[in-house]
């Protein structure tokens, strides 16, 4: 029977094999697992990368229930857990890459995953290629003899740039290249990743699908054809979870259909506030036909979410941090997806770039709208614009 996506955000991963007679699954700490005979042990031995508890660090039936879950939404034939979003990343580019290869990375990337470029795969003779994220097709004139990996990230990381991944997918399978995505922000919900060819897709899963704030948790999910190396890739790396984590992130998957959908409610109804703001220049919001990439958002994805970036026409730091430090529902913090409402402001070029550059007269302001009444929350932004032009006035 076919089941649809709200139906098996809330069944996945819940086999009796992992629940038993519960309707969640239990706990299951483990390090040593022991073993009743010789049989028992040779049997987990050989099938300790197929869900069978061998070692607590292969995983645990809590870890097993919690991928299962995450391949159900997303198509993929298995998944790996980090401890982390750039640890998921780190991990998957590692499981692929080796000394003399060569990785097309999006110029709009997350910065740590820059990071990781340029101060741990640079050191380990991978050399990499930044671009620009509104390069479809002609992606392939940057293709080298020795490129092994196309990672993609979309939108772009606090600016929304939409990328073609179809374009893109379509080169890189006329040069066998693997094609990698960062789907934090869409989440199997809103695009689908191996629908349109992605190799390894991968989420930094303390965002949307824990959703409240309180872990940190990375997935990479590939096809039948890669798994086994990526899964043996990140066992040697000693990447592991806890089974608490591991729970926490079932818990919060199970609300994130109707959580993604309040988000996209939120922020819509925010963001055309804002929009109609004559401190706003921009609304950076991948549902706006004004975005870059609009229309391979309209084609490829199923909505948005709460995080979006708007472009002040001008302002200055000091007037800048009056309006964040006087801000009462909006919090500042280094991340997204929860259920509260988060803004930063940015200065200059939001987040090192070399293939592209950024042309703004005013900050940007990153916002993620949570599940608060969004008249506060307006409320809150019209305070502090008000504190916003004091401050202009006053510098």
């Amino acid at each position: 029977m076919t089941k649809r996506i709200d139906t098996k955000i809330i069944s996945g991963g819940r086999n009796k094999r992992w629940t038993k007679n519960t309707v969640n699954p239990p706990v299951t700490r483990a390090s040593t697992v022991v073993f009743n005979n010789t049989d028992e042990m040779k049997h987990a031995t050989q099938n300790r990368g197929d869900k069978v508890m061998f070692y607590g660090r292969r995983g645990t039936d809590t870890h097993f229930a919690l991928q299962q879950a995450i391949n159900e939404l997303d198509g993929y034939a298995g998944c790996a857990l980090y401890p982390c979003g750039t640890a998921a990343i780190a991990g998957s580019l590692m499981a692929f890459l080796e000394a003399g290869d060569h990785l097309l990375m999006v110029d709009t990337t997350y910065e740590p995953t820059r990071d990781f470029c340029d101060k741990v795969l640079a050191k380990m003779g991978v050399t990499t290629t930044y671009y620009d994220p509104m390069l479809g097709a002609d992606i392939a004139r940057l293709v080298q003899p020795n490129t092994k990996v196309i990672f993609t990230e979309s939108p772009g990381s606090i600016t929304m740039e939409v990328q073609d991944l179809p374009a893109i997918v379509e080169v890189a399978r006329s040069k066998d290249i693997l094609v990698m995505l960062d789907n934090t922000w869409a989440s199997p919900l809103l695009f689908d990743a191996k629908a349109h060819g992605v190799d390894v897709c991968i989420q930094a899963a303390t965002k949307y699908i824990v959703g409240h704030s309180d872990v940190m948790m990375g997935t990479a999910s590939t096809t039948e054809e890669l798994w086994p190396q990526l899964r043996e890739q990140s066992y040697l790396h000693g990447y592991c979870v806890s089974p608490d984590d591991a729970y926490l992130a079932l818990r919060g998957l199970r609300t994130l259909g109707v959580r993604m959908r309040q988000h996209e409610t939120n922020a819509l109804e925010v963001a055309n506030w804002l929009a109609a703001r004559p401190e706003v220049a921009e609304v950076r919001h991948p549902a706006f036909e004004s975005n870059p990439g609009h229309a391979e958002f309209k084609r490829d994805f199923n909505g948005s979410n709460g995080l979006f970036s708007v472009v002040l026409n001008c302002g200055n730091r000091a007037a800048t941090n009056a309006m964040l430090n006087g801000m009462e529902h909006f919090k500042m913090g280094y991340s997204w997806g929860g259920f509260e409402s988060l803004m930063l402001a940015n200065h200059g070029t939001p987040g090192p770039r070399s293939a592209t550059q950024w042309q703004a007269d005013g900050p940007l302001l990153r916002l993620h709208i949570g599940l608060e009444d969004t008249q506060d929350l307006i409320e809150d932004l019209e305070a502090g614009f008000a504190r916003f032009h004091a401050a202009l006035q006053n510098s």
